[in-house]
């Protein structure tokens, strides 16, 4: 069975996906469970190492780059992402408004 040149190159960018994914989340549980920093450095790190993680994410598994041909669906997930900042955002402040009047 032969394998196509395409395919082929897909296995590998899923593969070289999921070695990074499983590399950066072992990374991130050894800083916390060796106590390697000071915990809001250890925080610092696996916020960093999550910001990476989303990006080898929407590179290997999603096929986002930053070619012309893929803008249209860089801006559709950037423009998820900001609706979801809002709401998360918004949904904090009303919780800890409502906990400051309840205190």
């Amino acid at each position: 069975m032969k394998i196509s040149p395409s395919l082929r190159a897909d296995f590998l960018t899923y593969l070289t996906g999921y070695g990074l994914a499983i590399v950066l989340t072992g990374i991130s549980f050894a800083f916390v469970f060796y106590r390697l920093l000071a915990p809001e450095a250890v925080f610092a790190v696996i916020l960093f190492l999550a910001l990476i993680q989303i990006i080898v994410h929407l590179r290997c598994f999603l096929h986002i780059s930053l070619k012309q041909s893929s803008r249209s669906d860089l801006q559709l997930i950037l423009f998820s992402a900001l609706i979801i900042a809002l709401m998360v955002c918004g949904t904090l402040i009303v919780v800890l408004d409502q906990k400051a009047r309840m205190m």
